[in-house]
């Protein structure tokens, strides 16, 4: 008789914090529920609000519950709420600041440049071959069009909550740089920005997708972006997609500036936007270095990190 392996995720979101550990913990989920897994998520206010749009496929719990494993994407709670954790299972937890996490029988660290060293638990899953990535990305990197001479279409995607509008800094501060290309902005359907987006499509300046649930295409369309930090970070790389990435959270600023050293993207600080995102639009305009950064990119994710992580998970059982 075969038992079901039963996994349940407790993830933060939230005006602050956005919806990126929802997100990155869907990938996982679906992951494990291809392999077999039942998967749950304990639902709040604020996580009802990402679930509703990108998750209904998911069940859900009104609190932590008995299940094989608990996985952790919640920088708010501390080692006493996850040790609190451990009476309910075996506990996962999804780090990339490099915190101790006492309780935790795995961590999961997909930060470029981390170690299994940078941790103390009895299993670390640590660097970018473990980056979340949904499987659709996975599907399109042999789609992924050769970088055009002269690019035509250029996505603007912030994350869902729109931290202090900079979608629409972002595309006033390009203005007249995209040079009649075609501005694909992606945002939230509660984002600051929205009503100024939507007035901009109207007219006709962009095109506006509101709760995308096909960023895979979106991105494997375009031949520049303009994106944040965090976990779509590894979305362009596994399609090599040549990227000025915006660090909105202290959070997304290690692994950000590792991979602009690395070559792998152009990274900016969210304080510098209006002046610095200028002149590193200017050296994207050059085939070879847009050539350099999808190459280097698109081989430091092949986007497998997520089926990975779920082997191992399923090996706590």
């Amino acid at each position: 008789m075969t038992v079901t392996p039963r996994i349940l995720f407790i993830a933060d979101a939230g005006p602050q914090v956005g919806g990126g550990h929802v997100m990155r913990s869907l990938t996982l989920a679906r992951a494990l529920r291809a392999k077999g897994a039942e998967c749950r998520f304990v639902e709040t206010s604020e996580t009802a609000k990402v679930l509703d749009v990108f998750g209904r496929d998911m069940p859900r719990a009104a609190a932590p519950e008995a299940a094989d494993v608990l996985v952790v994407d919640h920088y708010r709670l501390g080692a006493e709420d996850e040790q609190a954790l451990r009476r309910f299972g075996r506990l996962a937890v999804l780090e990339d600041m490099g915190r101790p996490h006492g309780a935790a029988d795995l961590i999961l660290d997909p930060s470029y440049g981390r170690s299994p060293r940078d941790y103390e638990a009895p299993v670390v899953l640590a660097g970018a071959q473990y980056a979340l990535v949904s499987e659709g990305f996975v599907g399109r990197r042999g789609e992924t069009p050769s970088r055009r001479r002269a690019p035509e279409t250029v996505l603007v995607s912030l994350g869902l909550t729109d931290v202090g509008g900079v979608t629409r800094r972002v595309i006033e501060t390009l203005g007249e740089l995209t040079d009649g290309m075609r501005v694909v902005a992606v945002t939230g359907s509660g984002a600051p920005s929205l009503a100024w987006l939507k007035t901009q499509a109207a007219d006709g300046l962009i095109d506006l997708h509101v709760d995308a649930r096909h960023m895979d295409e979106l991105t494997a369309s375009a031949d520049l972006a303009v994106g944040a930090g965090g976990s779509s970070v590894w979305e362009r790389a596994c399609l090599g997609l040549p990227s000025i990435t915006l660090i909105l959270a202290d959070n997304q600023r290690p692994t950000t500036q590792a991979l602009n050293k690395a070559g792998a993207l152009i990274a900016l600080e969210f304080e510098a936007l209006e002046t610095d995102l200028p002149a590193a639009w200017a050296s994207l305009r050059e085939a070879d270095a847009r050539m350099a950064l999808s190459q280097a990119s698109m081989s430091l994710c092949d986007g497998l990190g997520a089926q990975r992580a779920a082997d191992a998970i399923l090996r706590l059982i």
